[in-house]
């Protein structure tokens, strides 16, 4: 049976506006980006006479919905830090600025806190001076916060400023609050386009191919396996353990290991294991080899423990913190069986994650902050920017918060993993 999944990009309205970019090709509304990649999965919705399932592209429109010289936009950065926050935000600016003429242009501080006048944060009007440069500094410049904020109460904000695009960086958690905004002002029939733009580090948003960070994230982890590495080969049966992000969704940990196939095993949340099974494969390596790199995403192993039943400020449940327990359970584990190991313990997440973008991040950024101006000024909203088959797509926000975007166990990412390290593939 073919799942049929809704693709169909909200508008508010007509476009009636010419747009004032010039000499450029501009993006027909009925040009799609194909789901699929195979060639069997799109000829088995031809063979049903359904068309195949596809994403609007994104891209600048001819016609706009907005008239740049009457127009007032906001930007909120929310959730956790990631390398090319800053890169976004100036590529906003810029193309609201440059590209359509729009003047009005708010920073709002603190994530959503900014869009609640209790918090007292005042918005910062953003200027092509102001935004220069920040992209050569990591993190963001309009700080950010983790939480829900009353909804009522931010759109009640957002129409006391007039602002008719609202342009959200963040992810599972921040979307979902960019949809509740949308279906705020659709109640009240505001003419306010509401805008994500996907920010995970750990690249976990459905329906996007990748997301910007990413990239930065594995080359920054890089520095980290190979430190691990090092100390492992430097002492009498070493062993390196670095644990990086990844809270669902292994991507970190598991192209760590492809740009770096010095690592011996890789855990991620996709694939449970064992305490017997993994100690046993790890003992049989130091013994083989005399030293071993292991890599462990923040999420891996979680059903090893009882659930804390706590939830952090986004909702998100508490993990035991997987590479401190990995760490005493190793050493306790070849003490109890009198064999020594020398044992590194290296966490970059925070000095990760705080980095400025490399040039390929940098690049995705500015196209995914033109791609989510455009968007906004032909009308869209209640979606997010996305990046798919080397394209920019729009993706209705409800069907990339569906589910999280996880590695297959059985797909050729994690096949690759295993190829690379010879880790067992089975060790629970």
């Amino acid at each position: 049976m073919i799942e049929q999944k809704d693709f169909t990009i909200q508008k508010l309205g007509e476009c009636t506006i010419d747009s004032p970019m010039k000499g450029i090709r501009f993006t027909e509304d009925g040009k799609h980006i194909l789901y699929h990649r195979e060639l069997n999965d799109i000829q088995s919705y031809l063979e049903k006479g359904i068309s195949p399932p596809s994403f609007e592209a994104a891209g600048p429109r001819e016609k706009l919905f907005f008239d740049p010289a009457d127009l007032s936009c906001g930007i909120v950065t929310c959730g956790g830090l990631c390398p090319g926050i800053n890169d976004v935000i100036r590529s906003i600016v810029l193309s609201l600025y440059h590209h359509y003429g729009v003047r009005n242009i708010y920073g709002f501080p603190y994530g959503y806190q900014g869009l609640n006048p209790e918090y007292g944060h005042s918005p910062v009007q953003l200027t092509p001076e102001l935004v220069n440069t920040i992209s050569e500094s990591g993190g963001t410049m309009l700080a950010s916060s983790r939480g829900n904020q009353d909804t009522s109460v931010m759109v009640d904000t957002l129409e006391r400023m007039k602002i008719g695009i609202l342009f959200c960086i963040g992810g599972d958690g921040t979307q979902r609050g960019a949809l509740e905004i949308s279906e705020e002002a659709r109640k009240r029939k505001l003419k306010l386009s509401v805008i994500g733009i996907p920010k995970t580090i750990d690249n976990d948003i459905s329906f996007v191919q990748k997301t910007f960070g990413f990239e930065t994230a594995v080359a920054e982890a890089k520095r980290a396996t190979s430190a691990a590495n090092v100390e492992a080969m430097g002492a009498p049966n070493g062993i390196g353990l670095v644990k990086l992000m990844g809270r669902d969704s292994g991507f970190i940990a598991a192209y760590s290991v492809l740009v770096d196939n010095q690592v011996n095993f890789c855990l991620i949340p996709e694939v449970p294991f064992s305490m017997e099974g993994f100690l046993a494969a790890l003992k049989d390596r130091i013994e083989r080899r005399k030293h071993a790199v292991i890599v462990v995403a923040e999420g891996a192993g979680q059903d090893l423990f009882a659930s804390t039943g706590e939830r952090d400020a986004s909702g998100n449940v508490k993990f035991v913190d997987i590479g401190i327990y990995l760490r005493d359970a190793i050493k306790e584990y070849f003490n109890s069986i009198g064999m020594e190991v020398n044992l590194k313990y290296i966490d970059p997440s925070y000095s990760i994650r705080s980095q400025p973008a490399n040039p390929h991040d940098s690049a995705i950024c500015l196209l995914m902050g033109h791609n989510a101006v455009h968007a906004g000024m032909a009308g869209r909203t209640g979606m997010i920017v996305g990046y798919w088959n080397n394209m920019f797509t729009h993706v209705p926000i409800s069907l990339a918060v569906s589910e999280r975007k996880k590695i297959d166990p059985q797909g050729w990412v994690w096949n690759s993993v295993l190829a690379s390290i010879g880790q067992p593939a089975n060790m629970t």
